[in-house]
């Protein structure tokens, strides 16, 4: 992204050198900070951190399918963003890492060819911005919709659970009779 060209020349430039790194961000975790358990549906990718400045302290770890690492400066981690993982700084420090998706070695042309072709149109749909001025992937713009309707169907299940089945069950029936007839 220009911003990242901007603020982060070396980085990018030293990053751009490396043909299957095909996504890069610096991350923070603030102190008491957490990310709840998830794992990434893309899995034509390995994911990487490096530690830039952490606590360096066991308080601050990632958990990925049930094993524990603690960040530490300028030491990695690899791991598949598929398992189950979740992150938690429990420490008065902030943790900042270099996150880079690695694109996952496969065998064959095909599956490659795949691969190179989701990272390249369908996960770039996914992009988000560093800044106001730059462009948003057609994928976030669709999630943040999404997290909308999210938001409102809790809240209307809040208020009435029979409510909200009704709308829920009824959308749901719509959407077979659309795929079924249409």
């Amino acid at each position: 992204m220009p911003s990242a060209q901007e603020q982060c020349p070396r980085t990018v430039e030293l990053l751009s050198r490396i043909p299957s790194v095909n996504g890069a961000m610096f991350t923070m975790l603030p102190p008491g900070g957490k990310l709840g358990q998830h794992r990434d549906p893309f899995a034509g990718a390995l994911r990487y951190h490096l530690g830039i400045d952490t606590p360096n302290s066991d308080d601050c770890w990632i958990r990925i399918d049930d094993q524990f690492h603690s960040w530490r400066d300028g030491q990695g981690i690899v791991f598949d963003e598929t398992f189950i993982h979740s992150a938690k700084n429990d420490t008065d420090h902030e943790r900042i890492i270099l996150f880079c998706d690695i694109t996952r070695p496969l065998r064959g042309a095909i599956p490659r060819a795949i691969n190179r072709f989701f990272i390249r149109y369908v996960v770039k749909a996914g992009a988000s911005r560093n800044v106001p001025t730059e462009k948003v992937g057609g994928i976030n713009r669709a999630f943040e919709k999404l997290v909308g309707i999210q938001t409102f169907g809790r809240r209307l299940k809040k208020k009435s659970e029979p409510a909200y089945y009704t709308i829920k069950y009824s959308l749901m029936a719509g959407i077979a009779y659309l795929i079924l007839f249409y």
